[in-house]
């Protein structure tokens, strides 16, 4: 951090014990993520619950380069808990805009798509041909929405390929 950390309690003492948690927490984010600005700690105990008894709130904000990461972990009866709640949570968002900022975008394969080209409509299978030339073979089961029966020969269609025991087939025929 290129900023110290900040801890700052209000209503509540913080002893070495607590400080010294946040501090291991904090050296942990910092270390997976090693361009951190700036975090700031805020804990308090705003009020004394009627049944739950004393309730703690854990605020960070995190500065990194180009925003603020804020979280805010609100009323739980063990400090202790709400400091790791609060820390796994930023750890999340951290990890997040970290991934943004890489870059890292998951691309999903186009779902391979084919010609009907042999339908044998009272054996209830056929096969499909591929823009490539490969033959793949489809039962009437696995067409979409039973629409077998209104297949025809030419038809342009979508399909997920699986090994089977012959050779590529269609597990999924959907029409386009």
């Amino acid at each position: 951090m290129e900023i110290p950390l900040q801890i700052t309690a209000r209503d509540i003492d913080l002893t070495d014990a607590i400080r010294a948690e946040i501090n291991e927490k904090a050296e942990k984010l910092d270390k997976f993520y090693d361009r951190i600005i700036r975090c700031k700690v805020a804990i308090e105990s705003p009020r004394r619950h009627q049944h739950e008894g004393k309730l703690y709130s854990v605020h960070i904000y995190m500065t990194v380069p180009g925003t603020e990461l804020i979280v805010k972990r609100e009323l739980d009866k063990d400090l202790y808990v709400a400091i790791r709640d609060a820390f796994r949570d930023m750890r999340r968002k951290l990890e997040d805009f970290a991934s943004e900022q890489r870059s890292d975008v998951k691309y999903h394969a186009e779902t391979p798509r084919a010609v009907i080209s042999t339908l044998f409509q009272d054996r209830g299978y056929g096969f499909l041909t591929t823009p490539d030339g490969l033959e793949v073979y489809f039962h009437k089961n696995s067409v979409v929405n039973g629409d077998f029966n209104k297949l025809k020969i030419g038809m342009k269609v979508r399909f997920v390929k699986q090994a089977g025991d012959k050779g590529p087939q269609a597990s999924t025929v959907t029409i386009l």
